[in-house]
């Protein structure tokens, strides 16, 4: 027997070593723990990191900063966080992210729970004894009543399938592990294989000072003006003031951002005011332009299309070139249909002399050489390849741990051709594991620190009634899994993102089996999701087998 199965054959048959373990330590991870602590529970939180931060400790690339205004990010759970801490931009970058939850960890003393370094392999679920047995890939078990996942639906990120990627000389990341230490372009020759937002990201800060940079673009993305700017001592004093009045917005918008859907279809005004409405919000910071448009751009394929066409005008004024412009401007999707990445100049580095932009569909790389990449066109020599290729997204991070539930069952095996989970946070036949921000929730398409609140709140609720009621146990029934999954399906159907390929649909070139689109997310709204979940509650945890 090896180490790891004797670990696991110990653990099996003591008793549970804690009352919740918790997969990751970012955002979601550090809420849960702080949550369940206040309960009295015994919690332990496995990191594969060296600290906390979760997406803002793994993506320290060049240029990684929010989408959503800060001040709508940061947590809200308590006033006294709130008031001491001062964001610096509107849009804050990865750096001073990462500091303010170093920050909250520090506040609330969370790091004593949380095991770093130590990635998990497996989880399987112990029908016998009731606790899910853990073990990390050092071979190291522990055993606990509830396993909640934390693991973020962008945290698996995948290289592209090209042959000869581990033969290249120089130096060479996924932008999901940028080093820790500085990274110089200045007088390289850069590679960046990605255009999606953190290829974006990445390209713009890359262009000021290498050599040369070269850019491969598979997919064009539609993108929009980020607008950033500092956050005056005045505008945070009155920030601070207006917290209540800005959460209470982020809970009624469909995406939980301070951008609201407008009310008007798209035909009920005329093409000049059409026209005014998408300056205006181009103009204006943040995801208006795709969180406040018209209420039917993302459902009706005509009006899609002309706000597309917006957007294709815009990027042809800001390209001086008008045959990049067209390599640049989207042929396979309509505007807002992907994850729209928010940029800062990211269109006029393509009016640089030392910036060449090369699409694949026309000169696909056969592979990366020792000294750079051979397209079917030429062979080109790089100091620095740049793989911003993406991620798994949503399932990607629960495929690569071993997650076994009742009978053996895989969790893998049974979201095969798509989810299926009730609330997006129970699966049937995996007694109390608990899915924060898993699949077939609001929370992939929103802000998630808001949405991640309502989830994390929601399980601690559940947990708290359990305790209260001296209940060990809770497993979704597979008819009201059934039911969730055919509802996510069916607010999904109407939706033109559903007609395209990207991670918000599961699909992912670069990983086997992720070549077809699935549902993975709730698209009823944040507010209507809440209601689900509260009316379930209500109702005493209706769609749950308690014991």
């Amino acid at each position: 027997m090896n180490a790891q199965a004797a670990a696991s054959t110990a653990a099996s048959t003591a008793q549970p070593d804690f009352d919740a373990i918790i997969i990751g330590a970012g955002i979601a991870g550090l809420y849960q723990l702080h949550n369940l602590r206040a309960l009295g529970l015994t919690v332990k939180v496995y990191e594969t990191g060296t600290d906390v931060g979760g997406t803002w400790y793994w993506n320290r690339y060049p240029g990684a900063r929010f989408d959503s205004e800060s001040y709508t990010y940061g947590y809200a759970f308590s006033k006294e966080l709130l008031d001491e801490w001062n964001w610096v931009e509107h849009f804050e970058a990865q750096p001073n992210t990462l500091r303010y939850l170093n920050h909250v960890a520090d506040k609330f003393d969370l790091r004593k729970d949380i095991q770093f370094e130590s990635r998990v392999d497996a989880a399987r679920y112990d029908e016998a004894n009731g606790h899910w047995i853990v073990t990390l890939a050092s071979g190291e078990a522990a055993t606990a009543t509830f396993l909640i996942t934390a693991l973020g639906p962008l945290s698996a990120y995948t290289l592209p399938r090209i042959p000869g990627v581990d033969s290249f000389r120089g130096e060479a990341c996924h932008t999901a592990r940028w080093p820790k230490t500085p990274v110089s372009f200045a007088g390289k020759r850069v590679a960046v294989i990605g255009t999606g937002a953190t290829g974006i990201q990445t390209i713009t800060e890359v262009a000021k000072t290498a050599a040369h940079l070269t850019v491969f673009q598979r997919t064009a993305n539609y993108a929009a003006p980020l607008h950033n700017r500092p956050i005056t001592p005045e505008e945070m004093a009155e920030i601070k003031a207006s917290y209540p009045a800005i959460f209470a917005r982020c809970r009624e918008t469909p995406g939980c951002f301070i951008h609201m859907t407008d009310p008007r279809g798209t035909f009920e005004v005329s093409p000049e005011e059409r026209e005014a409405f998408w300056e205006k919000l181009y103009s204006e910071p943040g995801f208006g332009i795709w969180q406040a448009n018209f209420r039917d751009m993302l459902k009706d394929p005509a009006a899609n299309d002309i706000a597309s066409a917006f957007l294709k005008k815009k990027i042809r004024e800001r390209v001086k070139d008008p045959a990049i412009a067209e390599k640049l401007i989207p042929k396979n999707h309509g505007f807002g249909t992907r994850r729209v990445p928010l940029e800062s100049g990211y269109f006029e580095v393509y009016n640089q002399p030392n910036v060449r932009l090369i699409d694949l569909h026309e000169t696909p790389i056969e592979r990366i050489t020792p000294e750079g990449v051979k397209t079917s066109a030429e062979d080109l020599a790089f100091d620095m390849i740049i793989y911003a290729t993406g991620f798994d997204a949503v399932t990607g991070g629960f495929d690569r741990v071993d997650i076994r539930g009742r009978d053996g069952q895989t969790l893998k095996a049974k979201w095969a051709d798509g989810p299926k989970t009730f609330l997006g946070l129970q699966s049937a036949g995996f007694p109390n594991l608990l899915t924060i921000v898993g699949p077939h929730n609001a929370a992939a398409r929103c802000n998630i620190p808001r949405c991640i609140e309502q989830n994390v709140e929601w399980v601690t609720d559940m947990i708290r009634h359990m305790r209260q009621h001296n209940l060990t146990h809770i497993e979704a029934t597979a008819e009201a899994e059934d039911h969730w999954t055919s509802e996510i399906n069916e607010l999904a159907k109407d939706m033109l993102y559903t007609l395209v390929d990207s991670w918000m649909t599961g699909v992912n070139r670069n990983v086997e089996g992720k070549d077809v689109r699935r549902v993975l997310q709730y698209q009823g709204g944040a507010p209507a999701y809440r209601d689900h979940c509260d009316a379930v509650a209500a109702d005493g945890y209706r769609g749950f087998i308690l014991r």
